[in-house]
């Protein structure tokens, strides 16, 4: 068995890591039974989820801090795809709020009946990259990127064959689990060829199929650099998108605890919670920047003019325009 298929589960042309995800779980989001409240917040990896897990249990009840201080992420705002929601749906106060790293053509039935709304979260490709290779790094449960440049490859095809040095863990249970038990595998390298893929597939694919969703009026779409740029304006526009009608001063509250410094000071949103085994802070911090642009700390021009010839050609014949320039 290879590197991938003891780490990733294969799921409709996408793999996702066995840590977080099983088929039990998969199939479980496919029988979810959306709700007209419930609110899902849907981003492609890296692209603001956390973000997100933070902002919408304050603005769905009106700046209340007590969740995001008492409950951790993934508890209070719960992956649709992942195990943790079986453990914790019937905990779930109306409205819901949930999140998916899910293409449109793979949500449940429920959903495309429903009135429930979604906010779509855009990040610039490039940082979303570079986002993704330090998590790659950090991340027990994904195999190593190997080199910047490899990853880069691998990001831009959404699959790939690589040989490399791979790290071996054995089999743990779930990083989510209420009541968890590690036993650390061993970690060897050894040259193998092995499939490396990356989470959820092309980016191009998974924007292109929530910008053309024709879901209305229930969709929002706003981008990770608005967010950035002006948060408080940002909450104002999702708190009129889902009718809560925020206050200003309510406003300013929810904008300074969703600061990046309050969310890596918060260990209910910082992922501290979770063992070194699984996340290691000392090779890369979960929260490691949360600005836009830091592709341009990261990028050669060799490598800037080969993303934007791929990226630019995938879009061809779109009829929407992205809100950065990928140059």
């Amino acid at each position: 068995m290879s590197i991938s298929e003891e780490m990733y589960l294969h799921y409709h042309g996408l793999i996702v890591p066995k840590e977080t995800h099983s088929y039990e779980s998969l199939e479980f989001a496919q029988g979810f039974k959306f709700e007209d409240d419930d609110v899902l917040a849907v981003t492609y990896p890296k692209s603001g989820t956390i973000w997100m897990q933070e902002i919408l249990p304050l603005v769905l009840n009106g700046g209340d801090l007590t969740p995001i201080h008492t409950i951790p992420n993934w508890e209070r705002v719960p992956w649709l795809e992942e195990k943790q929601l079986a453990r914790v749906v019937d905990k779930l106060a109306s409205p819901r709020a949930l999140v998916s790293h899910f293409p449109y053509n793979l949500m449940p039935p429920s959903f495309c009946t429903s009135k429930a709304k979604v906010i779509y979260v855009m990040r610039n490709p490039k940082d979303i990259m570079v986002s993704s290779y330090y998590f790659h790094q950090m991340a027990g449960f994904l195999e190593d990127p190997g080199t910047f440049d490899e990853f880069m490859d691998k990001f831009l095809e959404g699959k790939g064959q690589r040989s490399h040095m791979h790290k071996r863990r054995h089999a743990r249970k779930s990083i989510f689990a209420s009541s968890i038990t590690i036993v650390v595998g061993s970690v060897t390298g050894q040259p193998m060829s092995a499939s490396f893929a990356v989470m959820f597939g092309k980016w191009t694919d998974h924007m292109k199929s929530w910008r053309n969703s024709e879901l209305g009026d229930r969709i929002m779409y706003i981008t990770y650099e608005e967010m950035a740029q002006d948060l408080p304006a940002a909450l104002r526009r999702i708190s009129d998108f889902l009718g809560c009608n925020l206050t200003e001063e309510v406003i300013q509250k929810v904008a300074e605890h969703c600061s990046f410094k309050s969310m890596q000071n918060n260990n209910m949103s910082n992922f501290s919670l979770i063992p070194k085994v699984y996340m290691d802070h000392d090779k890369s911090p979960f929260l490691r920047k949360g600005n836009a642009g830091d592709w341009k700390n990261h990028f050669s021009s060799e490598q800037l003019t080969r993303f934007t010839s791929v990226i630019s050609k995938e879009l061809e014949g779109e009829s929407f325009s992205l809100p950065w320039s990928l140059d």
